[in-house]
């Protein structure tokens, strides 16, 4: 039931029985979660909410899932599908979801009422993992159940038995055979990702999910990468649901957040694990989620700096965006001693005015010596364009006569020698550098960002360094 239709019939009750009314505006401001209403209220607020509830109400408030749930993420989509995939990052509530989902399809209306399902499995890398987590966790289902629905766990036989007869049965995944014989009406598998032997685990548990009428799973798990998991989601009836670690704060430490977030923001790692993405490294991609995870640098002294743009070749809402790549360069010692450094990924959407004022206003805040552009596809009119925003601003034009692939591969060779740094984290960039192959872009759209970041390196590095090995004499 919904949090909104829940308060108005307490507020009936309320009325009806004596107690305080609950406030008819704080019932127009229900929109998501319980736990939403109550950050965004002051304490006499919440002391006006309570007061209006019934004492069974508020015993009650603690074991109803639905309207503390984080929207989009804890609850089951809506819909026909074999398997929904939870996905998110540290503490985001994933385990939480998958014992709720549990309890919502073994549990009827009251304690003694059959469910939806009889027989369960719950899987977990290893019995003890499964054991401690998905049964005794802090979010596993004991202590998400209220007393009179509480399963009794049965140790010598590894299983949960509900007061109304349903049983759910753990389940290692590093032994598959295990899962040979047994048949369920429903699965609760956890960090599918990590299992050694998935793929031989998850096949022998479809061939035992084969109860009631329409038999499901849930799958909770941190998205590492796993050929198994991009399998499952590509499936047309999977469904996925996912928030990353700081949608579930009020449930966290702050030191916790502040310290991983710190530590490990706008890493590889921290994408995986605190964002919950899924982060795969593409076949031949010239870069790699690691390499550039081992690219990161403070901000130095640069020598040089230059801005490259990348301008669309449409325009109008559905454009690609323009890339723009600020980068700098340390140029002490011979060419093979040089150190470049991407500064920022300024890239926008807009119309022409707006990324050429945008790559103008980086030439102007970084004191960069130089504006490159790519002019396959606007010509002059890009220079114009620039000129007539600054007429003065240092400005190079390029001209691409090689394909993306090609121009791309000494760039990436730089990266593989150590000599290109990252001095931040640039997420839709980095994403573009993955999944460039020498074959081509594998990505989706245009890449705008790493077309920019190439220009930018072969004007910073690979140019003057042609230029340092093979001077030229100038005749008088």
């Amino acid at each position: 039931m919904a949090l909104r239709q829940i308060l108005q019939n307490e507020a009936m009750n309320s009325v009806a029985a004596g107690r305080g009314r609950v406030p008819s505006t704080l019932l127009q401001r229900v929109e998501k979660s319980l736990s939403d209403l109550l950050r965004s209220l002051k304490p006499e607020e919440v002391e006006a909410l309570l007061d209006g509830l019934s004492p069974n109400a508020v015993l009650g408030l603690p074991w109803l899932f639905d309207i503390w749930a984080l929207q989009g993420h804890q609850l089951a989509p809506e819909g026909d599908w074999k398997t929904w995939v939870i996905l998110g990052g540290r503490g985001a509530g994933k385990t939480r979801a998958g014992a709720e989902w549990v309890r919502s399809q073994v549990e009827g209306a009251m304690p003694w009422d059959v469910g939806r399902c009889r027989r369960v499995a719950l899987i977990g890398e290893t019995i003890e993992q499964a054991r401690e987590v998905m049964v005794f966790g802090d979010s596993g289902i004991l202590a998400s159940s209220p007393p009179d629905r509480r399963p009794k766990w049965e140790a010598s036989r590894k299983r949960l038995v509900w007061p109304n007869g349903a049983v759910a049965e753990i389940y290692s995944a590093s032994n598959p055979e295990s899962l040979r014989g047994p048949q369920f009406d429903a699965a609760w598998s956890d960090e599918l990702a990590k299992w050694k032997q998935g793929q031989d685990a998850w096949d022998m548990l479809q061939f035992g999910l084969r109860l009631g009428e329409e038999p499901r799973q849930v799958v909770t798990t941190t998205p590492r990468p796993s050929r198994l998991l991009a399998d499952l989601l590509a499936d047309a009836r999977t469904v996925r649901t996912s928030a990353p670690t700081d949608a579930n704060a009020a449930n966290l430490a702050d030191s916790f957040l502040d310290y991983v977030s710190a530590k490990y923001g706008g890493t590889r790692l921290g994408r995986q694990e605190l964002q919950g993405e899924i982060l795969t490294d593409v076949d031949g991609a010239l870069w790699s989620f690691e390499g550039l995870d081992k690219a990161r640098a403070e901000v130095p002294q640069p020598d040089r700096i230059v801005v490259a743009v990348d301008p669309p070749v449409t325009g109008g809402p559905k454009a690609d965006e323009c890339g723009i790549i600020v980068a700098g360069v340390q140029t002490q010692g011979a060419p093979q001693d040089w150190r470049a450094f991407v500064l920022e990924d300024a890239s926008v959407s807009g119309s022409p005015q707006v990324w050429a004022q945008r790559a103008v206003d980086k030439v102007r805040e970084y004191g960069a010596d130089r504006l490159v552009a790519e002019v396959n596809q606007g010509g002059e009119l890009v220079e114009s364009l620039v000129r007539s925003i600054d007429p003065l601003v240092p400005y190079r034009a390029v001209r691409a006569s090689r394909g993306k692939a090609a121009r791309a591969e000494p760039v990436a060779a730089l990266y593989e020698q150590g000599r290109v740094k990252h001095c931040g984290s640039f997420a839709e960039l980095e994403d573009q550098l993955c999944t460039m192959t020498v074959s081509g872009f594998t990505g989706k759209g245009s890449p705008d960002r790493l077309d920019a970041l190439v220009w930018a390196i072969t004007d910073l590095m690979i140019v003057p360094a042609l230029m340092f090995q093979r001077p030229r004499v100038r005749r008088l």
